[in-house]
Parts: C-alpha cells; sequence; structure tokens
C-alpha cells in the first residue's frame, strides 16, 4: 500500500451545525425493487454476466466455524459505492464483493451518529440500554466508554473458541478504563477517539490517537492504508482457531484529506497545534475544506484498501470459509450522495441511518442476490454469534434478531420492528412503514408532529399518512413507547 501521514479528531462539533443538503443523483435500488442499479451490475449484464436476483437460502450447504471479517465505514452516504448507485465514484472491489454476495438494500445502521451505532454492534443492543450509548456520539473523554464487564460480541467469540482483534476506530471510551483490550477484543491496532487527521494522527485536542494495544505506536502514513496493511497481516497469519476481525476504517469522516492531500494535512495539522482547543475543534471538522473530488478520492481509497484486504484473504486460503460484513456506522455528510432518500448523518430521516450492507460466505451463501428486508447494526451481532456457535449472555439479552435461519436454512424473514432513539427524535419502522418524529425547538413540544411514511412508494418521506393511517400511527407510537420505557432515560441524572 502507499503511505501518507493523518491528523484526524474527536468530534467536538454538531454535524447537523455544519452538515449539507444530501447529495443528488440516480436513485439506487430502494425498497421492494429488485432491479440493480450499480455500476458493475450494469456492466455484468451488458457483458453476459450473472444478473442479481433476489435472495434465496442455499439451505443445503454445509461448513465449519467461519472466520468474521466485519469492515465498518464511517460516515459514507447510502450510494456512495457504484454497487448502491452512485455515479461519480468508482468502488469496483465492493462491487465485487456485493457480486460474491448478498446486497441488503433496505440495511440501516443502529444510530444517526458514530459511537451509539459502535456501541449497537459491539453489544447487539440499543445503545440507550448502555449509559455511553446516550452520549451522541462519544467525546475525547475519559469519563464514559463501554463497561469492560459488558458481554461484546468480541468477548462472547473469544469464550467460544475464537482469536478476536480489532484495527482501526474504536470511539467507545478511551483509557485508561476503556479499551476494545479491555471488552474482549485481545489484539488492537488504531484509534480510540472519533477522528483523528489522516497523515498527523492528530485529534482535535492536539493529542496523538495511534495505538497498538494500550501504547503509542508511531506511523505518519496514510491511514486508511495503514489500517489495511494491519489487516491484510491478520488475515494472513497462521491461525489455529476461527478468528474475528473488525476492521473500522475512518474514511470517509472529516477531515477531508485524501491520499497525497500532505499539504492541507499539514495545513490543519498546524492548525490543531496553535489555536485553542474550541477553534482547533472546529480547524478539524474542516469547514473550510473539502470537495467532491477529494470525498471521491476518499472512498475509492477506502475501497482499495478493503481490495488489499480481500486479496490477502484469497491468498491465505480462507475466503471460502470467512463471512465478510460491510456497512457504515451511520449516513453521510456534506458531501455524501443517498439519493432517493432525505436528512444526512445525525438525523433519523432515512439518509441518517439508511446505509450499504453486503455480506458474502462463499461456503454457505449464493452470489449476485439482492435482498430487500429490513436489517440493522445489532442483527449483525445475533446473526454472527449464531453462525459462530456462540451463545449470547442472558443476563444481556440481544435486541437483534439473528438473520442465520433465513440466510442459511430458508427460514422466512423474521418480522420484527425496528425501534431508534436519540436526543430530540424518535423512529421505528415495522415492514414498509416508517413513524418519526423531530422535535422543533422553535415550537412548543406537545405541538412537535409525528409523521407516518409508505418507504415502499416514499423512500424520501415527502407524503405523510398519519392523517389518512390514524390508527397505525397509535400503534407505532404505541410500539415505540413502550420500547423507550424500558432504556435509559435523557437526560441523564
Amino acid at each position: 500500500m502507499r503511505s501518507e501521514e493523518v491528523a484526524r479528531a474527536e468530534r467536538g462539533i454538531s454535524r447537523r451545525g455544519f452538515a449539507g443538503v444530501v447529495g443528488t443523483g440516480a436513485a439506487a435500488a430502494v425498497v421492494g425493487v429488485s432491479v440493480p442499479t450499480a455500476q458493475s451490475a450494469q456492466s455484468a449484464e451488458s457483458s453476459g454476466g450473472p444478473k442479481e436476483h433476489t435472495f434465496r437460502a442455499a439451505s443445503g450447504r454445509k461448513s465449519k466455524r467461519p472466520n468474521i471479517l466485519f469492515i465498518l465505514a464511517d460516515d459514507l452516504g447510502y450510494a456512495d459505492l457504484s454497487c448502491f448507485g452512485a455515479r461519480h465514484i468508482s468502488t469496483p472491489n465492493l462491487d465485487r464483493l456485493a457480486a460474491q454476495g448478498v446486497r441488503f438494500t433496505d440495511g440501516y445502521s443502529g444510530s444517526s451518529s458514530c459511537s451509539p451505532t459502535r456501541l449497537s454492534l459491539y453489544t447487539g443492543r440499543y445503545p440507550g440500554r448502555i449509559r455511553a450509548g446516550l452520549e451522541e456520539p462519544i467525546e475525547d473523554s475519559d469519563k464514559v466508554g463501554l463497561d469492560p464487564t459488558h458481554p461484546t460480541l468480541a468477548s462472547l467469540l473469544r469464550d467460544a473458541g475464537y482469536t478476536t482483534a480489532m484495527i482501526g476506530k474504536w470511539h467507545c471510551g478511551v483509557l485508561p478504563d476503556y479499551a476494545p483490550t479491555k471488552s474482549g477484543w485481545e489484539e488492537f491496532f488504531g484509534n480510540f477517539g472519533g477522528s483523528l487527521e489522516y497523515y498527523s494522527k492528530l485529534t482535535s485536542n492536539g493529542s496523538y490517537d495511534l495505538y497498538e494495544g494500550e501504547t503509542t505506536v508511531k506511523d505518519l502514513r496514510y491511514y486508511t492504508n495503514v489500517l489495511a496493511e494491519r489487516a491484510g497481516d491478520f488475515v494472513q497469519r497462521k491461525h489455529d482457531k476461527p478468528w474475528l476481525l473488525n476492521l473500522n476504517f475512518t474514511a470517509p469522516h472529516w477531515p477531508f484529506i485524501a491520499e497525497g492531500d500532505t499539504e492541507e494535512a499539514a495545513r490543519l495539522e498546524r492548525l490543531v497545534r496553535e489555536l485553542p482547543p474550541a477553534k482547533a475543534k472546529l480547524a478539524l471538522a474542516h469547514l473550510d475544506g473539502g470537495s467532491l473530488d477529494t470525498y471521491r478520492k476518499m472512498v475509492e481509497g477506502m475501497d482499495r484498501a478493503v481490495g488489499h484486504v480481500l486479496r490477502a484473504l484469497d491468498r491465505s486460503g480462507q475466503t471460502k470459509d470467512t463471512v465478510v460484513v460491510f456497512s457504515s456506522d451511520n449516513g453521510g455528510e456534506r458531501f455524501a450522495y443517498s439519493w432517493p432518500f432525505a436528512g444526512i448523518k445525525e438525523t433519523l430521516q432515512e439518509g441518517g441511518i439508511r446505509v450499504p450492507n453486503i455480506l458474502r460466505w462463499p461456503a454457505r451463501v449464493h452470489s449476485h442476490q439482492v435482498s430487500h428486508i429490513p436489517v440493522m447494526t445489532p442483527d449483525w451481532t445475533a446473526t454472527l454469534l449464531e453462525m459462530a456457535g456462540a451463545r449470547p449472555d442472558p443476563d444481556k439479552p440481544l435486541d437483534g434478531t439473528s438473520l442465520a435461519g433465513y440466510l442459511l436454512r430458508g427460514d422466512a424473514a423474521p418480522q420484527r420492528d425496528l425501534f431508534w432513539r436519540q436526543t430530540g427524535e424518535r423512529a421505528l419502522r415495522r415492514g414498509k412503514w416508517k413513524y418519526h418524529r423531530a422535535v422543533d425547538p422553535k415550537i412548543p413540544p406537545n405541538k412537535n408532529k409525528d409523521v407516518l411514511f409508505d418507504l415502499e412508494t416514499d423512500p424520501s418521506e415527502c407524503a405523510d399518512k398519519s392523517a389518512q393511517e390514524p390508527a397505525l400511527l397509535a400503534a407505532l407510537k404505541a410500539t415505540w413507547e413502550k420500547i423507550d420505557a424500558t432504556l435509559i432515560p435523557y437526560p441523564i441524572a
């Protein structure tokens, strides 16, 4: 991989405050539509290659316990991959991954911001069940994080005989009390905070944030490439047990630094070092930088990094027996492309939570498939535990629903509600229907409107059906409030 530096930092500013309107363009595959819109699918069809078809389980196949590679992008918009409809971004490696497995058109993140979604993946539970999940997201502070005693995907798989590792962004608390190595990952190489500059590895508070285990390690090359190199080394290592690797890229999260943008990286590094903390946070948020072209380069660079890791997996001879899942921690920001959805990161509109989801497992799942069932981050936790033969902790029951029966045995798709909660907003999806309420601080709380959308015919959430379906609206609202009553309330005392 080519080299570069980085300096990115933790949040410190509301993305809502500076993010612009979602990008426009041609629609990717939407709810209930099985026509492939991806450039890769189009080229395959035009050349006589296999067409994408509706998912069907290969129920007769058997396999051993799989390795698990979970790849998480950061702030990637729904249609930022060419296999999900991107017009101006080319992602051949992720397109190939989708063609070799299943593309999920109705994939969702567990939250609309970074660390709550990561908590929902690591624990399989709603973020609101965990004290740290009420931070949206967690700041660079040692005061809150994922309790090391809480069972995680990694700790449960480790106890079931897996080797566990995380490479990349953790964002669930910082040292000395919180770390992947305290929560079930036996190995860690990456950053603790929410953001860093890609070359210098500086956060918005001016600290250096690249660690091996719990010790800082210097590497001033371009971060996306560094992570890919480390992940490639891990998968090619001689393993005597099945393994879990969480590969968490920071791309394409701000600052908007593509490989080779060393002059702009140096400018940001200088600002972070010289400005007072509040202004340094704004500098790293890069409100005065970035472009559609830079964003394109960042996404394409991440795609090349994914390709590097997948080729390493091929060389190791483990591809057939490795489950690969790709997703994003939430929807995109200023330069992301999420058409046809409204909203951006930090909103519970579709553009804030609908994200690309891909699964590949050659030993058990056919290629060239598309699924329209709704799936969200904690479902993957439940699914991967079942695929690996590991049991959830009965004292910390999962909120995610396993899709293993649907994917592997031909069971009917699970019927359940998808629930989201964040400060000032609520949402619940049941089938094609979505209940949503966003609080407008300019009007009295009792005047904030509950709305209802038919996502099958109106994925852009423009036609409110609440007046036409009052009983359904009331039922979805009551279900949301019943779940909410079981969570830690806002505000925290």
